[in-house]
């Protein structure tokens, strides 16, 4: 059966992020798409930073940067501080670009390794000019030097999640996505093949599709309470089940970090994320270990300034649906999984669940393999990003609290662990599949969380002396010289796109 009408049920980030994308499809054949919302129905809203892929989604949208980070209150983004997560006081970088490039084919950790050993002290961050400029609250983008034999810098931004999802919707309704306001009661499901035929609004109306995308939040309304999908809980591999979240000022006069803070505390870890006129803020714990007062107090004790709103107390169950698209209808955002804020990767999924429909989508209708596809390949792309996640709680040297021991000796997917012992024997990582995160994020945070390398490549004892020891000296002084000539973030962010107060 052709598809001629697309219903959105849910609006938020992931619901509007949909209805733009989809959009586009109004320049060719004629299909109606309709997006589903309450106004009374409050929006998680946390979800404020992102990583890289996130600027390929706003390009496919032909959206203007300047505009878009000005609307949103936006800042830029290098990377995510890592504070008290080996050990308390410890605190590392996990960077978005690389560690220096390959020398004679070789990743550039093996060659640091290799020179670190016969005495070189410096240490690997120096190579990496998101780490740098990050250190000393400095941001540019690559296009603003101009020059061929500067290292590129990889970012990606902090926003208010609510004032993007309003940005898209005007995007959206200009570009003929209709919006359609109340509540659905009830989801009819054809008796045939038990694909959902329509939505029932609180007012009566009836409301048919042939295709519906769920984003409905952890509520999954169709995908779970309609077509009882199933969900694969992750609780013991990610223990934390609860978050609260708290918006403040910037009291102590600093201007906005150009990197999102994550800071361990005894039961979980707190987030910052700088927008150009507040922080968000938020503390993620577990239950069984800390209370709801406790967390809350917690998280007030270590922000930057006033709260500016009361908090917002969120549940959740970390882990994903058995499946994400289901017959005729595709979960995306919360309704599809969630694997709390740690790195930055819900907007993400959200942004890759559409590349994905974007490509396997027919309007001449819906198939077993379109369905079977989307499932692999989304379920794999959660299985890299859990295990990610699971190192930095599992790799703790803390011993300061029972959650911590949990974490410590809690028993890991067999994926991980084998990544993390050919880490230990000779700094060697293999990424599969085309996972989210590079070398260089798994060498960041493994080395952040204290595991080190037992030795290198074979083939680093290969390359080209002293070619190559002058070569890494000029990386790190082109990469010493990008930032010296940088401008403070905030400064930056006040000639490039400022916010209106």
């Amino acid at each position: 059966m052709a598809i001629e009408q697309i219903i959105i049920v849910g609006g938020g980030t992931a619901g509007w992020m949909a209805a733009a994308a989809l959009s586009k499809l109004s320049a060719g054949r004629k299909v109606s798409i309709t997006l589903l919302e309450s106004e009374e129905i409050g929006t998680v809203g946390v979800g404020e930073a992102t990583i890289p892929p996130f600027l390929d989604f706003n390009k496919l949208l032909e959206v203007d940067e300047r505009e878009m980070l000005a609307a949103v209150q936006g800042s830029f983004k290098l990377g995510i501080q890592f504070v008290n997560w080996g050990k308390i006081g410890d605190s590392y970088i996990h960077p978005f670009g690389s560690y220096g490039y390959q020398i004679e084919g070789i990743a550039f950790h093996h060659v640091w390794h290799k020179y670190r050993q016969a005495g070189d002290k410096r240490p690997i961050q120096v190579y990496n000019v998101e780490t740098m400029a990050a250190y000393f609250g400095r941001f540019a983008r690559t296009e603003d030097y101009q020059r061929e034999d500067l290292p590129p810098v990889n970012y990606a931004y902090h926003i208010d999640a609510g004032r993007y999802a309003r940005y898209l919707r005007k995007y959206a309704e200009a570009r003929g996505v209709g919006r359609r306001e109340g509540k659905v009661v009830d989801v009819t499901l054809n008796g045939e093949n038990g694909f959902v035929s329509s939505v029932t609004m609180d007012d009566g109306e009836m409301l048919k599709g042939d295709l519906f995308i769920d984003c409905s939040g952890f509520r999954g309304l169709l995908i779970e309470q309609a077509l009882k999908t199933g969900y694969d809980d992750w609780s013991n591999y990610l223990p934390c089940n609860r978050a609260v979240a708290l918006p403040c000022l910037r009291e102590d006069g600093s201007g906005p970090l150009p990197y999102t803070r994550a800071t361990a505390h005894s039961a979980g870890w707190q987030w910052q994320v700088p927008l150009q006129h507040r922080n968000g803020n938020g503390h993620v714990y577990c239950s069984e270990y800390m209370s709801d007062d406790e967390a809350h107090g917690i998280l007030v004790g270590n922000i930057a300034g006033k709260p500016q709103a009361e908090p917002n107390f969120l549940r959740f169950v970390t882990g994903r649906r058995k499946k994400f698209w289901n017959k005729n209808v595709v979960a995306l955002g919360l309704a599809s999984g969630f694997m709390e804020p740690l790195e930055s990767t819900s907007l993400h999924l959200v942004n890759t669940g559409i590349n994905k429909l974007i490509s396997l989508l027919s309007l001449d209708g819906i198939t077993q393999v379109q369905e079977d596809a989307f499932n692999r390949l989304t379920g794999k792309e959660y299985a890299r990003i859990r295990d990610f996640l699971i190192l930095h709680y599992n790799t703790t040297s803390r011993d300061d609290s029972p959650f911590w021991n949990y974490c410590r000796n809690m028993p890991v997917p067999d994926t991980l662990t084998e990544k993390i012992e050919l880490f230990r024997l000779n700094g060697q990582i293999f990424r599969e599949d085309d996972e989210l995160f590079t070398e260089t994020s798994w060498a960041a945070v493994m080395m952040g969380q204290g595991i080190h390398m037992g030795g290198h490549n074979a083939m680093a004892e290969a390359v080209k002396e002293p070619t190559t020891r002058k070569e890494i000296d000029e990386m790190e002084q082109s990469i010493r010289f990008v930032v010296e000539h940088m401008p403070a973030h905030g400064d930056y962010l006040k000639n490039y796109c400022p916010a209106p107060l």
